[in-house]
């Protein structure tokens, strides 16, 4: 069956960096707009970087101010999402999304990441 695992979240303060990973399986992964959402406490859940299934089309949003960087492996089908200057206000669960060929799509569980001195 179709699963997305997130890792790589946890605390780290201001101006740190993390780097999260999606593995995908159950799948064809090279053929799956890939994307990473957040959603912070009391608030919706939010788009936060998407990536085109060759990798060679990425998009933001605008509020990230060029902090972020999505990308992928498909030969390990997974998908990373490297964060730098992180502040506080990226407190958020990360969740990764797969959007297949077909238009059907799937989350993973998602991976908490806090950034606070």
């Amino acid at each position: 069956q179709v699963q997305l695992v997130e890792s790589g979240g946890g605390l780290v303060q201001p101006g740190g960096s993390l780097r999260l990973s999606c593995a995908a399986s159950g799948f064809t992964f090279s053929s799956s707009v890939m994307s990473w959402y957040r959603q912070a406490p009391g608030k919706e859940r939010e788009l936060v970087a998407t990536i085109s299934t060759d990798g060679r089309s990425t998009s933001y949003a605008n509020s990230l101010e060029g902090r972020f960087t999505i990308s992928r492996d498909n030969a390990k089908s997974t998908v990373y999402l490297q964060m730098n200057s992180l502040k506080p206000e990226d407190t958020a669960v990360y969740y990764c999304k797969s959007r297949l060929s077909d238009l059907r799509t799937y989350w993973g569980q998602g991976t908490q990441v806090t950034v606070s001195s």
